[in-house]
């Protein structure tokens, strides 16, 4: 067997390039990403769509008593909803294929309460995933466990018929990035008639094991929700907030959907035996469905800033709900929030203020001689380059120097995810006075760490790794300012 760093040696060399140095990658610190959760990851910001006879009737929940026939959007449009997802920056939407009432937004061959029974009569999961399709975003599902509508809810008999249906929904309408299990589970409803209350164990009624497994065959690259997983969690609250502090790992075995432990979901587990990071999800309007006395209580766009930094920028995502109105389009009121909140995000982001610094470190691993894990990776734009350190160095620093005075409010911090979440903490220093003073710090860095504050004019910072378990793995640091 030829060793691996003879192979690179001889083949870098013959390409002219220097190879003196080369040393081993850090070992992997696990928890490690599957490669589908780092693909969900990489989009960071996405779209909730509440729609379904909630939307005509006023209510957040329905019963399942509803008669198809009161879902009539007037004016539907499946490309101005994902439109003015997409003109927010969103890089995906996740559709209420069925809510607890049960109502279908597809024509499903297994039920007459649908679309296929409603003035509408189109397929609507259809006509949003083609129009997903179309504008370059990824398309998910709720299905909700929980059917207000079905006879056979509680019984063993209704698990086939959700599982009929999620595999419908994953056969039919394209790639879906994303599933959502909804924690809501039993209680009152119409039930086929019976008008009852049914309650489940739902550590067990729904056998999520099987059910995971049909979707791990069907679209093996599909990310499942759920408080307990097994791929993103529930961050405990429906604010968009994630921890001051939160872990992408957790310790699933604790955990089973529906049964949360809410502070421990806001700021994930340390150490944690699976990578299960979280999901923020909240509504740009005070429901989660259309109610037309809520259109002057439409987030701003720097409360949606506001969310994003609490969000993406703890190393969680960002799931903010977009309910079309009766006409079944995006209001105006909402769409234009979130075009104002892109512009914010857009103008912060659009320069990195370090990219042209020069940087150095305390330590880089082979003692700087291997490309692979020098500083300058941190400012290349790749989150496929890193810097790391050798292995007994866990809290080196790295300085950036501008050369002139720059003025910051944001410091953006990536680690690399292939090799697992190794930072626990940070400190930043800025040049002042002839000497380093702190202005921020921050934990549990992992997909990004936005640390944002007061502006500050320096012309060299410095980033300090404070706490760690092994060698840490950073992909970029970047220095951003708000616009004024």
């Amino acid at each position: 067997m030829i060793d691996r760093r003879e192979f690179i040696t001889t083949t870098l060399g013959a390409a002219g390039i220097a190879v003196t140095g080369l040393v081993d990658a850090p070992a992997p610190f696990p928890p490690l990403p599957a490669p589908r959760q780092l693909a969900w990851h990489d989009l960071e910001f996405y779209g909730f769509v509440h729609f379904t006879v909630n939307t005509f009737t006023n209510r957040e929940w329905g019963d399942g008593d509803e008669s198809p026939t009161v879902f009539n959007p007037t004016d539907f449009d499946a490309d101005q909803i994902v439109g003015a997802a997409k003109e927010g920056g969103m890089k995906g939407l996740i559709l209420t294929c069925k809510h607890h009432d049960g109502f279908c937004l597809w024509p499903s061959r297994y039920t007459e309460h649908s679309v296929k029974h409603s003035p509408f009569r189109r397929d609507a999961v259809k006509e949003i995933s083609e129009a997903c399709g179309r504008q370059g975003l990824r398309f998910g599902v709720y299905l909700s466990p929980w059917d207000r509508n079905h006879k056979d809810y509680g019984t063993p008999e209704y698990l086939v018929y959700y599982r009929n249906q999620l595999r419908e929904l994953l056969t039919e309408y394209g790639p879906v990035f994303e599933i959502f299990f909804d924690g809501a589970n039993g209680g009152d409803g119409y039930y086929g008639g019976a008008y009852e209350r049914r309650e489940i164990d739902n550590r067990s009624y729904y056998e999520w094991p099987n059910t995971w497994q049909l979707v791990r065959e069907l679209q093996p690259n599909t990310v499942l929700f759920s408080d307990a997983g097994p791929d993103i969690r529930w961050v405990g609250n429906e604010r968009g907030i994630a921890g001051e502090t939160c872990w992408a790992t957790q310790n699933s075995a604790d955990f089973a959907p529906g049964r949360a432990d809410v502070q421990r979901l806001n700021r994930g587990d340390r150490p944690g035996t699976h990578w299960v990071p979280a999901e923020c999800d909240v509504s740009i309007r005070p429901g989660w469905f259309y109610h037309q006395h809520e259109d002057d209580q439409v987030k701003t766009a720097q409360q949606l800033v506001d969310l994003y930094y609490s969000s993406v920028g703890r190393g969680a995502s960002f799931l903010l709900n977009l309910p079309p109105d009766r006409r079944g389009r995006i209001h105006e009121n909402d769409a234009r929030s979130l075009r104002e909140f892109r512009r914010i995000i857009d103008a912060t982001f659009a320069t990195n203020l370090a990219a042209g610094a020069r940087v150095t470190a305390s330590n880089s691993r082979g003692n700087g001689r291997d490309r692979r894990f020098v500083a300058g990776n941190v400012l290349d734009g790749s989150r496929i380059t890193y810097w790391a350190t050798d292995d007994e160095v866990k809290t080196p620093s790295l300085v950036l120097d501008f050369g002139q005075p720059t003025t910051f409010n944001v410091v953006r911090i990536q680690e690399y995810l292939p090799l697992g979440q190794r930072v626990e903490a940070v400190g930043v220093d800025a040049w002042k006075d002839g000497c380093w003073s702190e202005v921020a710090g921050a934990t549990s860095i992992g997909n990004c760490r936005l640390i944002r504050g007061p502006r500050i004019t320096t012309a060299r910072v410095r980033l300090r790794v404070t706490q760690a378990p092994v060698c840490p793995a950073i992909s970029e640091v970047g220095l951003f300012v708000e616009p004024g």
